[in-house]
């Protein structure tokens, strides 16, 4: 997957064993980035993923996903898996939400995996290791409810990834008409308020939805303005790489993602 470290192993996984692909199930490692990539090198495992995420963020491979990884005994075969650094109880970070997000899509793209949530086996899109039961192991503190209840927001990421519409948890019309953009929005300014940028942020993915609106255009709402334009440079300002602005362009493109054309 491009984006992904390629870390391959050679054990603990069959050779060309992917029959389909019905989604990508997530997992949480009950242990450390570093660790888990170390057991699954280790015979004794008898366990590993196609992917993994670090809580600082960082995404790797472990096995191509023509092959079989040995993450959810009866999933293995028509599921994908993502193995995420965290113990048992533990949140998702907003980073590893981004990562598990771009797994999601790319599957989408590369598989036709539907941009939707699964809750059982016979389902098609994201799902998570306990839903598989006594069948998938019987592992049914994995992720751990904190992090299912975080799946909806991954397949939210996903669909801005994948260019489609990202809903929004506010009562926003299907149709929406973004207002004119605010000639003078920009960083470390308080007028024109920032506070409609950031609920738009927020309903495309680009600012956890924890962060508290406030007139102030603060770091917060920049770092989400960064993410908009690293995921969509055709609307940064010419030669600027890290665009601080949202410009009239990005402005509306922002709104369209957020509430839908």
């Amino acid at each position: 997957m491009p984006g992904a470290v390629w870390r391959p192993i050679t054990i603990n996984h069959t050779k060309g064993g992917q029959q389909s692909v019905r989604g990508v199930v997530v997992h949480i490692m009950d242990g450390t980035y570093a660790g888990t990539d170390s057991w699954f090198r280790n015979s004794k495992a008898e366990a590993s993923s196609h992917f993994g995420t670090s809580r600082a963020g960082a995404l790797c491979q472990w096995v191509d996903t023509a092959d079989r990884a040995w993450a959810q005994a009866g999933g293995n075969r028509t599921w994908l898996s993502v193995e995420n650094e965290g113990r048992g109880g533990d949140a998702l970070t907003d980073d590893q939400l981004d990562r598990n997000a771009e797994v999601l899509a790319w599957a989408h793209k590369t598989y036709g995996v539907p941009l939707q949530l699964a809750d059982s086996p016979s389902g098609r899109g994201l799902g998570y290791h306990a839903m598989g039961g006594s069948a998938w192991g019987g592992h049914t503190s994995c992720p751990g409810s904190r992090i299912v209840a975080q799946l909806a927001e991954i397949v939210r990421r996903a669909k801005t990834l994948a260019g489609g519409t990202a809903p929004s948890d506010d009562d926003e019309p299907s149709t929406y008409t973004p207002p004119k953009f605010p000639t003078g929005l920009a960083p470390n300014k308080a007028k024109p308020s920032a506070k409609t940028l950031q609920r738009a942020l927020k309903a495309a993915g680009y600012m956890p939805k924890s962060v508290t609106e406030a007139d102030n255009y603060g770091p917060q709402t920049q770092a989400g303005v960064v993410k908009f334009h690293n995921a969509h440079p055709q609307y940064r300002a010419a030669g600027v790489t890290r665009d601080p602005d949202i410009g009239p362009k990005g402005w509306a493109a922002l709104f369209r993602l957020a509430y839908g054309k």
